[in-house]
């Protein structure tokens, strides 16, 4: 084993970045012995200086981020910051100086993970970025290694935890959004401020990480279709059971049937109770990925939180060490492929309609004549009436998701339905 030290930074130290460094000391050999030299933490760039941290030695504490990736001497440099900047600069710094870079940052990566592997690239260095999706859950090495050899063309998970527990909670409890968050809220599963979680953009960001590894072609989070869960209510959950399903967020990323285009979204979606993603409960993860040769496998397991995003922190670690020895670099960018990134309008799947309707003769015909005429052929409706009012339940056989929003402007406006109440995706059949 070489006795010299690979020299590690660290930039964020709460709580994924506290608990890189305590797994830093507290394995160290065993480190060492899978990497094949000892790995010392170098320093540890933070914010509030002043903050103890337990198991740190003061000494490794500096407010300055960018002299310490400058330093020369590192070997690799762990990013867990978050955010654009100070991250991405701080970040082609590292490469520039010499160091290979691990991160969790899914926001930078998803809007310029293709800019940041050309400068890792063009230093010959390593980018590894396993904890920037789904935590513990190795996802992102079997996609672009294990499964580099097959035709992936469907990702399909659910890879946001908080979001996860919301609906789960409402579920099992008919409690409403607003309980199920608060309980959330209360639990430690999601933010003050869930913005991020609840509208999608968490899981927008990762599903265009998704789909660039898996689809060989550059997916930023601009291609990315997210509708939030906020509009998910009881009466959405009873439709559900009473088709046999259950309400998951998910991020779904699809190849074309014709293999020249992907999509990539995430919404509310309704999925059969016989899915594998539909027994996934509280705040877990789940990913299941369908490719030519593999068939079908799903990735299970605890998509947040200090310890299990550390893991897979320190698991790339690992591998840009052993890099780092050989004088190899691990995979690169992939995007020979270049497909075309197509808009959500060309999504094809099923759909579950709710209306508010006059309760009076010749209501439905009218509705499944906008239908027809909208090219949007209908599987089953079922209606309730009382006192004048009634609501008409519609799920379509699969269309496009063009074809399903002329049909919804048209049903606006007839005389005869007072509100749509609420249009949910149906998946995974």
């Amino acid at each position: 084993m070489r006795t010299r030290p690979l020299k590690v930074a660290l930039l964020g130290c709460g709580v994924v970045g506290s608990e890189v460094a305590r797994i830093m000391t507290t394995h160290a050999d065993d480190l060492a012995a899978r990497i094949g030299a000892p790995v010392e933490l170098a320093g540890v760039a933070v914010r509030r200086p002043s903050k103890v941290r337990e198991g740190i030695d003061p000494a490794l504490i500096t407010t300055d981020a960018t002299a310490l990736v400058k330093r020369g001497d590192i070997d690799v440099v762990v990013e867990v910051i978050g955010g654009i900047e100070p991250a991405r600069t701080l970040i082609t710094t590292a490469f520039e100086h010499g160091a290979s870079v691990v991160s969790a940052n899914k926001a930078l990566l998803a809007q310029d993970g293709a800019a940041l592997h050309a400068v890792a690239e063009a230093n010959n260095k390593d980018l590894y970025y396993e904890a920037a999706v789904a935590g513990a859950i190795p996802l992102i090495r079997p996609l672009r290694e294990s499964l580099a050899g097959d035709k992936v063309n469907r990702v399909l998970g659910i890879v946001n935890g908080t979001t996860n527990f919301i609906l789960d909670k409402m579920d099992s409890t008919g409690a409403g959004y607003q309980e199920a968050l608060d309980e959330a809220t209360a639990l430690g599963y999601a933010e003050a401020d869930p913005t991020a979680d609840v509208e999608g953009f968490d899981a927008a960001a990762k599903a265009a990480i998704l789909a660039g590894i898996a689809f060989h072609t550059r997916v930023r989070l601009d291609d990315v279709y997210r509708e939030g869960m906020t509009e998910v209510t009881a009466a959405d959950f009873a439709s559900a059971k009473n088709m046999g399903c259950t309400i998951k967020l998910l991020a779904i990323c699809e190849r074309a049937e014709d293999g020249q285009s992907v999509t990539a979204r995430v919404h509310p979606a309704m999925i059969p109770l016989t899915h594998p993603l539909a027994s996934v409960r509280g705040a877990y993860n789940a990913v299941f990925v369908e490719s030519d040769a593999s068939g079908q496998l799903m990735f299970y397991g605890p998509g947040a939180g200090g310890s299990p995003t550390a893991s897979a922190v320190l698991g790339d670690l690992v591998a840009v060490c052993r890099n780092r020895l050989s004088g190899a670099t691990g995979p690169g960018e992939s995007a020979y492929a270049a497909l075309t990134v197509s808009p959500m309008g060309d999504v094809v799947t099923r759909y579950h309609i709710s209306l508010d309707v006059a309760d009076k003769p010749g209501v439905l015909a009218q509705v499944a004549t906008v239908f027809a005429e909208h090219g949007v052929s209908i599987d089953t409706v079922r209606q309730q009436g009382k006192d004048g009012e009634a609501s008409l339940v519609v799920v379509t056989h699969r269309a496009s998701d063009a074809a399903l929003t002329g049909t919804v402007e048209a049903l606006r406006k007839l005389d005869t339905v007072r509100g749509v109440a609420s249009i949910m995706r149906v998946e995974g059949e």
